[in-house]
């Protein structure tokens, strides 16, 4: 019997496994459809060598996912959310602007714009080719239209997707990122979801995969409904650590790069305090003493993401599947954030 079968299954979570049942799928066909206006947003971070990411939620979470690869290429590339860059705005001129929104539709574009204009060199990247962001600005438009589950997933795959069409152009080669969406599996992470059957409260950290970490976290929080939250994993050590213990769960993100092991130091801190520990693993060393891991295989860049984030996923769901009968159901919030 098929999972989407079975009976007395919430709507909510149907709707998220049809939605990654094809974001593999989806994504390769967003970074194939793509490549011309990705030359172009790159020919403007060549010119311009600073790169302002707006967004709002989970887009703001890819955002900051990618922060580190553009900075790797020489460009000055910050995340910031929408919402503040309306209330403390930082200075655009010289700057390649890329704005994200799946729906293209929330209150803060639709406002941005109003009271912005369009400034020299802003792009997007959205789902929805005939949104108000898609209108205004030349976009990367992911495959597959908009996302009709609550809990972002393919819209992230997708959108990072569509980063790695304009990192191509920029001239990284994207064949182990495309060579892991063609072969999707599935991960175990029922050893994971056990760990942390107890919890009251989830942080989750990383560092060069910090944006992953903030992605899952706000997956986690809107479908398990209690705070789960990210730290950037430096930030995580200076205090926060004080909050650990057995109620408190880690999850953690190490690919293979440079700062990995410092990813592996917090874990051994982090199960020392106290806490049952989770480890998203691309980075191919030894797995971490007294946490539970999610071997992903080993991947680094944009590649790692692509590893992690499925697996990550799939965590998250089943982490929820145990707090909430009616998972994959908004009770607070809406799809489309229309209000500030």
């Amino acid at each position: 019997m098929s999972m989407t079968s079975e009976p007395n299954r919430p709507v909510g979570l149907i709707a998220i496994e049809k939605e990654m049942a094809r974001q593999n799928a989806d994504a390769i066909a967003s970074f194939e459809a793509n490549a011309s206006l990705a030359a172009t947003i790159a020919q403007s971070l060549r010119k311009t060598k600073r790169l302002l990411l707006l967004g709002m939620g989970g887009s703001h979470a890819v955002s900051r996912a990618v922060e580190p690869l553009y900075r790797s290429l020489g460009i000055d590339a910050v995340a910031m959310p929408l919402s503040e860059q309306l209330g403390q705005p930082v200075p655009l001129a010289g700057k390649t602007i890329l704005m994200t929104s799946q729906s293209g539709e929330s209150a803060e574009v639709v406002r941005w714009f109003a009271e912005a204009g369009v400034p020299a060199d802003t792009f997007g990247l959205t789902l929805e080719g005939g949104s108000t962001l898609a209108r205004t600005v030349p976009c990367l438009v992911g495959a597959g239209g908009t996302e009709n589950a609550f809990a972002a997933t393919r819209s992230l795959t997708v959108s990072f997707a569509l980063h790695l069409a304009i990192l191509t152009a920029l001239g990284e080669d994207p064949a182990a990122a495309l060579q892991i969406l063609k072969t999707s599996k599935i991960s175990q992470v029922d050893a994971a979801v056990a760990a942390l059957s107890n919890v009251t409260s989830v942080v989750t950290s990383g560092r060069r995969t910090q944006g992953v970490a903030e992605a899952i976290a706000l997956g986690l929080t809107e479908l398990s409904r209690i705070p789960c939250f990210s730290l950037e994993g430096g930030q995580l050590r200076h205090g926060p650590m004080e909050m650990l213990g057995p109620k408190i769960g880690v999850v953690l993100f190490r690919a293979k790069d440079a700062t990995s092991e410092l990813v592996t130091r917090m874990a051994l801190s982090a199960s020392e305090a106290g806490s049952p520990v989770v480890v998203f693993d691309a980075s191919g060393e030894t797995p971490v003493e007294g946490a539970t891991t999610v071997n992903v295989g080993e991947a680094s860049g944009i590649a790692a993401i692509f590893a992690l984030l499925p697996a990550a996923q799939q965590f998250m769901i089943a982490f929820a599947g145990q707090r909430v009968a009616d998972l994959g159901t908004p009770v607070r919030t809406t799809k489309i954030t229309r209000s500030e």
